[in-house]
């Protein structure tokens, strides 16, 4: 239900206005949020969300327009600002300082002290440790918070966010990093902000997310407000047609992905083979194949493996044994430059440690590991460059100010474009895709997906690794499926279903080394992740 117009605006936006070089990235936009009231901000990658969200606090200054927090208006210096007057951001990148406690970074910059004015670390360590608590994480708060999973640093990055007195918190792509336990915690959380009259700012892509937490939605196109209203009363369709700025139909028509289906393989030979696989803890006996011009797909729940065997095959991950052989060649070197001589290529889950460089320009992301092959006597032919980059912008239709814009600017989908024409450039055997559409809006997935299918009907071989069980199914020609570090099944043909990946999921683990690897897997729920008691590790 949204909050009664009786509540008080306790933040205001008005004809908000912010232009970049060659692009307005928001253009009039106007938002009033209320008191206990949760809003749920969507739109494409580019749409302006995040542009919108570092005005309101403070990274930005608008063009034109104002904001209110009550009915002051304020104009914020930096994020600090914004945080001190009662505007929290919880960021899809955990913005907190990893080699600092966990007690330290919940209480940066707020330190409990003494009658002598010194830090109160026993007084710290046991506020944090009661606050965590409220989230559902169970750790040593004097431990630097690196060793902790993405899940748990992001409970803490919230749990930080609230207890500043917030009056307002944002939360961009919040669960993203979450497994299905903790996002039933934030929800909760997220209801008991409702209850206490904070207002939040939700940024998901996941649909069912926003109806099942939110009140009221702003849809944004174009760096233009396109719709706000109930959420309730608005069908998925609907929303997902706003966000587009396509017919209904046409929607409806193109269904849950943009797949086509089944991929007919160029050859019987096998573009890719990985045999009996070993990593000590982490992969056991793991073995697949990949013909030209067939997606597999590897499935299976956090923490069996999917993302270790992708980054072993790369080179990325050592093996203890195992061997790859890439066209009938054998994979010599262990290592991800050897892989990609070979012609495999893996654009990783974590795009932005492990693929992007946002400081370089998008020209300079793409041409990034091709420039070997267009260069002379070593030196670089900038033509050549400038043809692959604006072949690869066009094709990818990557939206960007030009090709020197930096690429850190770029919105995630956009940045996801970027690093697969990087890959691309190569001209590769082998494409390995560690949940390609993660984080990135229905838009940008839908080319996303479009490209899978294009690769592969050019003979590519493609690995795809993906959460959203919709799109495993509808884009793989057969499904791989692991558990704790092993392959439990092969689904192909009409056994392709979301029916029968749960049962192979669900089926028993084979017999040597489980228990040793679940012993493992025991130790680092507590050591590394810090997260339940009961959590499973993530890929």
């Amino acid at each position: 239900m949204a909050p009664p117009a009786s509540r008080t605006p306790v933040l205001t936006a008005r004809g908000i206005t912010k232009t970049f070089p060659g692009v307005r990235a928001l253009d009039d936009v106007s938002l009033t949020l209320h008191e206990g009231e949760v809003r749920a901000l969507i739109g494409e990658n580019g749409a302006g969300k995040s542009t919108f969200i570092k005005v309101l606090t403070g990274v930005y200054q608008p063009e034109a327009g104002e904001v209110l927090l009550g009915d002051e208006p304020v104009r914020f210096g930096t994020p600090l600002h914004a945080q001190q007057a009662g505007i929290s951001t919880i960021y899809q990148e955990v913005n907190l300082v990893p080699q600092m406690s966990v007690a330290r970074n919940l209480f940066l910059g707020r330190e409990p002290r003494n009658r002598l004015g010194l830090l109160d670390l026993p007084r710290m360590h046991r506020e944090a440790q009661e606050l965590l608590r409220g989230y559902g994480v169970r750790v040593d708060v004097r431990r630097p918070l690196r060793v902790m999973g993405v899940g748990a640093q992001q409970m803490v990055a919230l749990a930080r966010a609230v207890a500043v007195n917030a009056r307002v918190v944002i939360m961009d792509e919040p669960t993203s990093a979450l497994e299905h336990r903790e996002v039933e915690t934030l929800f909760e959380v997220i209801r008991r902000l409702r209850d206490q009259g904070i207002a939040v700012i939700y940024v998901s892509h996941r649909l069912d997310e926003l109806y099942a937490v939110c009140d009221t939605v702003s849809v944004l196109r174009d760096g233009r407000l396109v719709h706000e209203g109930d959420l309730a009363g608005l069908d998925r369709l609907t929303l997902v047609s706003t966000m587009l700025g396509r017919e209904l139909g046409e929607v409806r028509r193109e269904g849950v992905t943009t797949f086509s289906g089944h991929h007919d393989a160029a050859s019987r030979e096998p573009v890719l083979t990985a045999r009996e696989l070993n990593v000590p803890h982490t992969l056991r006996d793991v073995s697949l194949d990949v013909l030209p011009g067939e997606v597999v797909g590897l499935g299976g729940l956090l923490g069996s493996g999917r993302s270790e065997t992708v980054k072993a095959i790369a080179g990325a991950l050592p093996v203890r044994s195992g061997r790859v052989t890439v066209a009938g060649a054998p994979l010599r070197g262990g290592s991800t430059a050897a892989a990609v001589r070979a012609g495999v290529n893996l654009l990783p889950e974590d795009r932005k440690s492990e693929g992007i460089v946002p400081n370089l320009s998008v020209r300079e992301n793409i041409a990034l590991a091709v420039l070997p092959r267009l260069s002379r006597f070593g030196l670089v032919s900038e033509a050549r460059v400038d043809k692959v980059v604006d072949t690869f912008i066009r094709r990818l239709r990557i939206k960007t100010a030009g090709p020197h814009q930096k690429a850190g600017e770029l919105s995630g989908g956009n940045q996801q474009k970027v690093l697969l024409a990087r890959w691309l450039a190569m001209q590769p055997k082998v494409l390995l895709l560690d949940e390609p559409t993660r984080g990135i809006d229905v838009g940008a997935k839908a080319e996303v997906q479009r490209l899978v299918d294009e690769l592969a009907e050019d003979g590519l071989g493609v690995v795809l690794i993906s959460s959203d069980l919709e799109e495993l199914i509808e884009g793989s020609d057969r499904v791989v499926v692991l558990k704790d570090g092993a392959v439990v099944g092969e689904l192909t043909g009409d056994d392709v279903t979301e029916d029968e990946l749960m049962r192979a999921i669900a089926a028993d683990t084979p017999s040597g080394g489980h228990e040793a690897h679940g012993q493992h897997e025991a130790q680092a729920k507590q050591t590394e992740h810090g997260q339940h008691e009961e959590a499973v590790p993530h890929d």
